[in-house]
């Protein structure tokens, strides 16, 4: 029984696939499919500092309860290409993104997103609701654009984001830095996991800190506040209760139960913005829920 345990928790050693997809030239996105291709797709987009490995703890128990999941690092992001005048606007991360699921043939996914990767989810339900059936924001909000004051702050006279400031010792050193800050148990943030964390941006780091930089001059189109109201699958939003530099708004928690029809928010005690890292059976719990819900609604 318990060889059987493992072996559904950890899948077949070769599901694993790992795709670079090109949604325009020059321009690749770093995909990491696991499970068998029928399985009800779920896709997983991490946060700035995120990659694949960030899901680890929470993609293999989803394989073994039937799902495939699709990991899709928007440009810029763990290995993705990271292009010195692309745009980083969350509307063309969007717009990427929807190109790369076209490519891989996926429809009606459950969407799961985590920390800035949520910006970039609400507007694909909005713009590609064909791609999506369902959304679950992990301590993420509607947030209106990639420049944030933080990473315009990195990005001042002297700040800590220069090139001839940064090197791979001390890219790592910053990351560690913001996740603790942005963590509640922290016991999972080892010398092993920041390698792991900025192993794509320091395989390229002129062309990361190039990225970053027009990140944070990015500039957005049309408002999502003024569109959040034709999201119209189910969204569930996870937060932690440990207070933290990065959370959600009480103004976008409101946004949100105004706007969408069909939303839910859960916190979560004890942990920060990284909840698929400190507690990830909450998160496995939430996508189960979400996934009966969507069942519900199309009923």
């Amino acid at each position: 029984m318990l060889l059987l345990t493992l072996a559904l928790l950890l899948g077949p050693a070769d599901s694993t696939v790992v795709r670079d997809v090109e949604v325009a030239h020059g321009e690749t996105l770093r995909t990491t499919s696991i499970g068998i291709g029928n399985g009800q797709p779920i896709v997983l987009i991490p946060g700035i500092f995120g990659a694949a490995f960030g899901y680890r703890k929470i993609t293999r128990p989803l394989v073994a309860r039937g799902y495939r999941t699709i990991v899709i690092e928007p440009l810029g992001y763990g290995w993705s290409s990271r292009p010195k005048n692309a745009d980083y606007s969350f509307d063309a991360q969007t717009e990427r993104v929807a190109r790369a699921l076209d490519r891989l043939g996926v429809k009606q996914a459950l969407l799961v997103a985590q920390s800035s990767g949520a910006a970039i989810a609400f507007r694909l339900a909005i713009q590609r609701p064909d791609l999506v059936r369902g959304l679950l924001s992990i301590d993420g909000g509607p947030a209106e654009t990639a420049a944030t004051p933080g990473m315009k702050k990195a990005f001042k006279l002297g700040g800590f984001m220069t090139k001839l400031a940064m090197d791979e010792s001390r890219l790592r050193h910053e990351v560690r830095k913001e996740i603790v800050r942005n963590s509640g148990d922290t016991t999972w943030v080892t010398a092993a996991v920041i390698r792991a964390y900025t192993a794509g941006q320091n395989a390229d780091l002129n062309g990361s800190i190039d990225a970053f930089q027009r990140m944070s001059k990015s500039k957005e189109g049309d408002s999502l506040a003024g569109r959040l109201h034709r999201c119209e699958m189910p969204v569930r939003l996870l937060v932690g209760t440990v207070p933290h530099p990065a959370e959600v708004t009480r103004d976008q928690r409101e946004l949100l139960r105004d706007q969408l029809p069909d939303f839910k928010s859960d916190s979560v005690t004890g942990s920060g913005q990284y909840i698929h890292e400190e507690q990830p059976l909450a998160v496995l719990a939430a996508v189960a829920e979400l996934d009966q819900a969507t069942a519900a609604a199309g009923e």
